[in-house]
């Protein structure tokens, strides 16, 4: 990735929600759907939110001045994204049958979430976004766009996916750096942190992990059921995702090891049916999701993409999906 490139696309492509036409009708939709729109709009407002915190905490680390630049225009972006789901939120709540939350499980898992950010290792923080930068945008963000299916969901959407890209591609190009020998050798340089650090990050990562089921159940596996009942574009999102996993560098972090080790796990063909759903408990995720999703020439042809493929090959299937 061309830092420079990036960090111009980043002053470039700047936007305002007055850019957006608010009078434009909201097409007719059932109870059932009005709702459904209005719920997921309100909850991904809060998600929005989530993924700004994580940008706010690279920025802090980040000590390239141009990636601190990049880092703090996603802030920006991401309390943007949150601006305009509210005001989606309000645009489809046409009928008022009922006031709109965030989902109980969300907020449950918002303060475990916060507290854990800050303790994150630089690689966990960049894998938690990357994650869900990619569920967001291969799967979630299209599926209710075409849930809505009207001209003011799509403008919004464009523009929300325009940043969206931006995002992905400098994240793959991080998870390439905390795959590097510069990395490791940072990391050595830095002093081991004490016992009651350790403790404590253990604790609060541990809850983070505790609540994160029901998060990802209420905020992607349910909703994605209800927009793509086929499961295409989720399949999708987990496959780019296993792909990424196929460079043996990527399993050079712990978390990452731990990563791979669960999906190993999972998917192995005596284990998997003793230990598959602690697996599937630890991780948060649905068991669709952590089968195996790719083929044996995939995985061998990804094993020797560079990132920069990766992240192509991500935003390529974002439209297609």
């Amino acid at each position: 990735m061309d830092i420079d490139r990036m960090l111009g696309m980043c002053r470039r492509d700047q936007w305002t929600l007055g850019e957006l036409d608010w009078s434009q009708a909201p097409r007719a939709l059932s109870r059932e759907d009005e709702e459904t729109v209005v719920q997921l709009f309100t909850d991904m407002a809060e998600i929005e939110l989530l993924a700004g915190a994580l940008f706010e905490e690279q920025e802090r680390r980040a000590e390239d001045p141009r990636l601190k630049e990049i880092f703090r225009s996603f802030v920006v972006d991401e309390v943007r994204h949150s601006a305009v789901a509210k005001r989606l939120a309000r645009h489809y709540d046409l009928h008022h049958y009922r006031e709109y939350h965030p989902n109980e499980a969300l907020q449950r898992f918002v303060p475990h979430f916060r507290r854990a950010v800050g303790l994150f290792s630089d690689d966990v923080a960049n894998a938690y976004i990357t994650g869900g930068e990619i569920i967001l945008d291969v799967a979630l963000l299209r599926a209710l766009d075409d849930f809505v299916k009207d001209d003011m969901s799509a403008d919004a959407m464009r523009l929300i996916n325009r940043d969206e890209s931006r995002h992905i591609a400098v994240d793959f190009h991080m998870v390439g750096y905390y795959a590097s020998d510069a990395y490791a050798e940072r990391l050595r340089a830095r002093p081991a942190p004490g016992l009651r650090t350790r403790v404590w990050g253990a604790w609060t990562f541990a809850m983070m992990l505790y609540h994160a089921q029901p998060f990802f159940k209420a905020m992607f596996f349910a909703p994605m059921d209800r927009l793509d009942p086929s499961g295409r574009r989720l399949r999708e999102a987990f496959r780019r995702m296993q792909l990424l996993g196929a460079r043996s560098d990527t399993t050079r972090r712990p978390f990452s090891r731990f990563l791979q080790v669960s999906f190993d796990v999972f998917n192995h063909p005596w284990a998997g049916p003793l230990l598959g759903g602690v697996a599937s408990r630890l991780l948060g995720i649905d068991p669709r999701y952590l089968k195996r999703l790719t083929t044996d020439d995939e995985w061998t042809t990804a094993s020797q993409m560079s990132f920069d493929e990766h992240a192509e090959a991500t935003l390529a299937a974002k439209l297609m999906a």
